[in-house]
């Protein structure tokens, strides 16, 4: 994996077969608005999750998690409302996850998964 793209592709890709093994449905994936994008929306029972997802090549930049900040917060509950609008959808709920993966040479993908982050 050599550029960004690729290694945040196969993350993404990582995040969704996850997702999915853990009993939510994807939705949609690289949804854009002009306030951004979302990389996988998905369903759990009644409950619409937005999911950001963060893919790093070690931790010498600290962990994925820890790149998600207050404002990225912010604009994920834009992005939600957005969605919702944009898709005349009006689920039970909504939650915003996060989900990190690690790629580190010589060990397989690490895939956590926070959910509720906002």
């Amino acid at each position: 994996m050599r550029t960004k793209n690729a290694v945040g592709r196969f993350g993404e890709d990582l995040a969704s077969r996850y997702l999915t093994t853990q009993g939510l449905v994807v939705l949609e994936r690289n949804w854009r608005c002009d306030i951004g994008e979302i990389d996988i929306v998905a369903r759990e029972g009644d409950t619409l999750v937005i999911c950001e997802v963060k893919t790093r090549r070690g931790l010498g930049y600290g962990s994925p998690l820890e790149s998600i900040t207050y404002r990225k917060l912010t604009t994920l509950r834009k992005l939600a409302g957005a969605w919702l609008r944009s898709h005349q959808v009006r689920p039970a709920g909504v939650r915003i996850d996060i989900v990190s993966v690690l790629i580190d040479q010589g060990a397989p993908p690490q895939v956590d998964h926070l959910r509720g982050a906002a």
